[in-house]
């Protein structure tokens, strides 16, 4: 039977398939003609040339040092974290245009644009330059400032701001990531807040006993009232979207009431609907001084954001939390109890975001607080979840730029006459960018994350093919 090539399909000269003459002393074949040619096809193939020929060195080398670099740097620019800040530089430069859209001095000089065009420029520079110069001093450092702990005031005042957004943004995250949407945030920080303030006016105990306790009682008040929307949703299959809004205006009207009550919250022999002060007991002690913002509730931040992250990411219910969040039905096919599981992530989520009710009347308004108590904290918390894409370090530092915007956003507007209203376009432009990261990447034109593993196997396989 002849041999055929896969090329030609012709037979093969019995010659060819003969064993060449071989050195007795070396055991190499004497006829150089005998030996086969090299292939040239693989050197055709572009592409690196470790996708076809794997060395020892070639791997050693993509193992090492290099390797973990550039993978690092690969994770770095693909990742979510650099679309993130180039979301937030674009919410900048947005506001920025916005800014001098409505500036007074960009206006009158954009009449004579064509005559003078410096001018324009420079009312352009002095009027964005001057309102971002005067939010950074304002929220960040005032290199102004004479003295050192004067620059660094404005920093503290603006995680005093931080700190509610922290706990009730690690809340929202929790939910966000079991799959669930906890929009009644304004709601679980008002029952919270009605909590803690009768506990916190109406004892009187050693602080050590006090300010915990209150602060317990508002982790309790948050997780009762988010515990409902749990209980609905898992027993009757209840949108939790709708009923934690709904909740928002029952726990609105029910402080009210209360507030308007004398004998629940209402302070004896006022007519306004105003609960008692604070007692000193309960209040939450200055971590550097009464100069500075920054209280025993930024370690108790800080506490919270280390215990999500255990739950989250080394807890076996952390671990049921992110799987019905991913697959319910595979949660289910694994024996997991989805209807408990809902319940348990919606009573973890009021519960953090109770602390920051609790952080509201002992550490914010101290001496009495009404119905505003919540302060657009139970709303800006899922900004804050979104901009730190539910993970809580990232929900973390989400926090405190937005505590310097908020912080900053009151400076801007004293020094430079911008509209408050400014800071709220940066944070609704910077959740904009966040919720469409395929634009960022084509404004900036980062490659899609894989896209280069992607050509990698695709040139491999035409090696192969080869």
């Amino acid at each position: 039977m002849s041999d055929t090539t896969p090329e030609h399909g012709g037979a093969t000269p019995p010659s060819d398939r003969s064993t060449p003459p071989v050195d007795a002393t070396t055991g190499l074949p004497t006829d150089s003609a005998a030996v086969p040619a090299v292939d040239d096809r693989l050197q055709e193939v572009a592409g690196p040339p470790h996708l076809m020929t794997d060395s020892a060195a070639d791997s050693e080398r993509r193992e090492g040092g290099d390797g973990r670099w550039s993978d690092a740097m690969r994770s770095i620019v693909n990742g979510s974290v650099l679309t993130t800040v180039l979301a937030v530089v674009l919410a900048l430069v947005a506001s920025g245009v916005l800014i001098a859209l409505t500036d007074k001095d960009v206006q009158a000089a954009a009449g004579y644009f064509f005559a003078r065009p410096t001018d324009m420029l420079r009312a352009i520079g002095t009027a964005v330059g001057g309102s971002y110069s005067s939010l950074f001093q304002g929220s960040v450092v005032n290199f102004g400032a004479p003295s050192f702990a004067s620059a660094i005031t404005p920093i503290t005042r603006s995680v005093d701001y931080a700190v509610p957004l922290v706990v009730a943004g690690l809340g929202v995250a929790v939910a966000f990531r079991a799959g669930l949407f906890n929009i009644g945030g304004q709601g679980q920080v008002l029952i919270a807040a009605a909590a803690a303030g009768w506990v916190g006016f109406s004892f009187d105990l050693p602080a050590a006993v006090h300010i915990p306790l209150t602060i317990l009682a508002g982790i309790v008040g948050g997780a009762v009232w988010a515990g409902i929307v749990g209980v609905l949703k898992a027993r009757t299959g209840a949108n939790e979207v709708v009923l934690t809004i709904m909740l928002n205006y029952v726990a609105l009207y029910l402080l009210s009431f209360m507030l308007r009550t004398p004998g629940l919250l209402q302070a004896g022999g006022s007519p306004n609907p105003i609960s008692p002060a604070t007692k000193d007991s309960a209040l939450l002690p200055a971590l550097f001084g009464p100069r500075f913002g920054i209280n025993v509730g930024f370690i108790v931040a800080i506490l919270a954001v280390v215990v999500v992250w255990w739950l989250l990411n080394k807890s076996s219910l952390g671990f049921r939390f992110r799987t019905i969040g991913e697959n319910p039905r595979a949660a289910r096919v694994a024996g997991m109890s989805v209807p408990s599981l809902t319940i348990w992530v919606l009573v973890i989520s009021g519960g953090l975001i109770g602390i920051a009710g609790a952080y509201q009347v002992e550490g914010a308004v101290t001496t009495g607080f009404t119905s505003g108590i919540d302060a657009g904290i139970g709303f800006d918390a899922i900004t804050v979840a979104l901009l730190g894409r539910s993970k809580p370090w990232g929900t973390f530092w989400a926090a405190i730029l937005f505590g310097v915007l908020k912080n900053g956003g009151y400076a801007m507007q004293a020094a430079g006459g911008i509209p408050i209203d400014i800071v709220d376009v940066i944070q609704a432009l910077i959740v904009l960018f966040i919720a469409a990261p395929p634009l960022v990447r084509a404004i900036f034109r980062i490659p899609q994350p894989g896209a280069r593993r992607r050509t990698k196997h695709s040139t491999k396989r035409k090696a192969v093919a080869a």
